[in-house]
């Protein structure tokens, strides 16, 4: 059973200080994607595609009107035999020298050639006159966008709003997907407040408000956020074990050697598998990734809030991409401007704004300061060799 008493088995970690763009690598690749399920389109909105989206017929399914005007066949002037709105059919065949009046998205009948825009044309007595425009000249034809049986999307996409209507479009009324994976939060610390200004000594909890936001953007689903006291010791062993209905449990604080930090002992006691056991990164660089039983995952996340930000991009970000059936997101590279003095032989992860066509480092990102990151639009990945306006990588701020 998960976390009991016992002889512990014991895993080595990757290594020490796993560098942090392979530790990322190592989030994404440890879990099997979730189970796939058929879904209607208004309930999977924010999931993940489990197969390719396929056009069910050609798109458009027929030749269309691009523009309010006249179909048209042969040179004009051109005798008008009807009209045709979107949604009806015109019946016959058009000979040279006809034509229907036409709206846009209505089918354009057998025999035209081209619409003949209103605002140039001049009509009177049955008849319409106007410069002949040239062959399918306003006329989208069927299967111009996409044939039958086209890949639209591939698996792995994330089903957005325009996804939505575009699997609609080609006549699907559900999509086979993945879903959010479900995740339970564990506040750690006797020192957090939860409201109000903190008294002598205590801490307001940043976390608690930061991370479900974070996680529902990041593509989970939150399943509770829970305070966990350091003291009387066994809390938080309880409060993993009670987490059976989440495929991720992530514990805040409680990651490093001090005598308050119990995350690690309790992951050796449960044989739990380590994936990532501290990352050479700055902030964060205690934040660590472990498999339990059944599947389920445990990120570890720093205390201080910036530093937890930080691993929560570095590590729970692409575990939930692994679980969606995402792929781990290529890193954006623009020129970085700022002070920031690099740190040998680890990765700093540091807070930038857009301006102009690259970014520069704001300030205010000390392990416990969010400051800088409230007012940033990504984090850039500034690795020991890097100068002032050289390119980096950008990890894009989620929310």
């Amino acid at each position: 059973m998960l976390l009991t008493t016992g002889t512990p088995t014991v895993h080595a970690a990757v290594s020490p200080e796993t560098p942090w763009g392979q530790a990322r690598g190592l989030a994404h690749r440890a879990p099997l994607p979730l189970a796939a399920r058929t879904m209607p389109l208004a309930a999977a909105a924010g999931l993940t595609l489990a197969e390719d989206l396929r056009a069910q017929h050609p798109l458009p399914a027929f030749d269309t009107a691009a523009m309010d005007g006249y179909a048209v066949a042969g040179p004009g002037p051109w005798r008008i035999r009807g009209a045709v709105r979107a949604g009806g059919v015109w019946d016959g065949l058009l000979a040279p020298g006809e034509g229907v009046e036409i709206s846009t998205g209505a089918p354009v009948p057998a025999g035209a050639c081209a619409v003949l825009p209103l605002e140039l044309a001049a009509c009177g007595a049955g008849w319409v006159s106007g410069a002949t425009p040239a062959p399918g000249k306003h006329v989208r034809r069927a299967g111009e966008d996409a044939s039958a049986g086209t890949c639209l999307a591939p698996a792995g996409t994330r089903v957005g709003p325009a996804l939505l209507g575009l699997a609609a479009s080609c006549g699907h009324d559900a999509l086979l997907v993945r879903p959010r994976p479900r995740v339970r939060v564990l506040i750690t610390g006797d020192e957090l407040d939860l409201v109000g200004t903190p008294g002598p000594g205590r801490v307001r909890d940043a976390l608690g408000p930061l991370l479900p936001p974070l996680v529902t953007a990041l593509g989970g689903e939150v399943a509770g956020v829970r305070h966990v006291p350091d003291k009387p010791a066994g809390l938080l062993a309880r409060a993993v074990r009670e987490a059976r209905d989440a495929e991720v449990i992530v514990v805040t604080g409680s990651t490093s050697v001090g005598a308050t930090d119990q995350l690690r002992r309790l992951l050796r006691e449960a044989g739990a598998r380590m994936v990532v056991d501290t990352v050479a990164c700055r902030p964060g660089h205690p934040q660590l990734l472990a498999g339990l039983d059944a599947g389920r995952w445990v990120v570890g996340l720093p205390g201080n809030p910036y530093a937890a930000l930080v691993a929560a991009h570095t590590l729970l970000a692409p575990l939930i991409a692994g679980l969606s059936g995402r792929g781990l997101p290529a890193l954006p590279e623009v020129p970085v401007r700022g002070d920031v003095r690099p740190a040998p032989g680890l990765t700093r992860l540091v807070p930038v704004a857009w301006e102009g066509s690259g970014a520069r480092i704001v300030g205010g990102h000390r392990a416990a300061f969010l400051h800088g990151a409230a007012l940033g639009d990504a984090l850039a990945v500034i690795t020991e060799d890097w100068k002032d306006g050289d390119r980096a990588p950008l990890v894009l701020l989620a929310g």
